[in-house]
């Protein structure tokens, strides 16, 4: 039962209170284990958050789906509370791991969707090649490794020993309002937080993946439908969010796709209710 909780993640107190109420699994993933939490019930959906991130990343999200929906939120090999991979070289370690806890954990008769945000897209798609018919169908947010040469480098502000608390907080800040919003005022002090955790527990490096086609190949053999929900000004849409769904659908006519206007790479954050929308909207096709 989920009426005891915060109706909407607001603060750390919030996260905890979510994070307590999960209904915790977890499968096999290098060494160690990858953590999974589930909440809600009605037909599965499997959360996959970004690269330097973890369930947080659907911290928006959550209280919203799981009132019509079994969300099952990995926190993906080597982010997280999750053990980091057999390799930490490429993402194909990790997406093992996430195909095997889906198979653990879901049975092919449910027919899970997977909705997949940035980093998350590439580990999900190469997981996706020993699942064939056991998933319903895939919903990608905010994806790179499109085979976009072109696409600049981002300096980001780094952390230093001898930084003050502030300081620190003004580097997780600098890193969200670079990449992952599309206006600074929406950067409020839990996106802060949530940032400097996530990226404090970060084993494997998803940026030098990000230069690659292997989302592009990956989605090429999908069989199955292809959903898409993209903030307008997201970053990572090089050259814009148009150029990269075409490159999505080139495969997928059926493909179908929400773009969310004034919104950044986190669109499920800095546009919480607007995602939420498109999303159930997806979940009712």
């Amino acid at each position: 039962m989920l009426d005891h909780l915060p109706r909407k993640i607001e603060t750390m107190e919030d996260v905890l209170a979510w994070d307590a109420a999960a209904e915790r699994h977890e499968t096999p993933c290098g060494a160690g284990s990858m953590v999974w939490r589930k909440w809600g019930s009605g037909p599965p959906v499997i959360l996959c958050h970004g690269g330097s991130g973890s369930w947080t990343h659907w911290c928006k999200t959550i209280p919203v789906q799981a009132q019509t929906h079994t969300l099952w939120v990995p926190d993906l090999p080597g982010l997280g509370d999750s053990a980091a991979p057999s390799d930490l070289s490429h993402p194909a370690g990790a997406a093992e791991a996430l195909n095997i806890g889906i198979r653990q954990l879901i049975p092919r008769e449910q027919r899970p969707r997977i909705v997949a945000f940035s980093f998350g897209c590439h580990v999900s798609s190469l997981a996706m090649y020993g699942l064939g018919d056991h998933i319903r169908d895939f919903l990608i947010i905010g994806t790179s490794a499109l085979g976009r040469t072109d696409r600049p480098v981002m300096n980001f502000p780094k952390e230093r020993a001898d930084m003050t608390d502030a300081e620190r907080a003004g580097v997780h800040r600098g890193v969200l309002e670079m990449l992952m919003f599309r206006r600074a005022e929406r950067i409020d002090d839990l996106a802060i937080a949530l940032q400097a955790d996530n990226v404090a527990k970060a084993r494997f490096r998803s940026r030098v993946h990000s230069h690659t086609d292997t989302v592009k190949r990956a989605v090429g053999r999908m069989k199955v439908p292809l959903r898409c929900i993209w903030g307008e000004n997201d970053v990572v849409a090089h050259p814009d969010v148009d150029t990269v769904l075409g490159i999505l659908g080139e495969h997928h006519p059926e493909m179908t796709a929400t773009i969310i206007p004034d919104a950044g790479h986190w669109v499920m954050y800095e546009r919480g209710d607007a995602f939420n929308e498109a999303l159930a909207a997806m979940l009712r096709e």
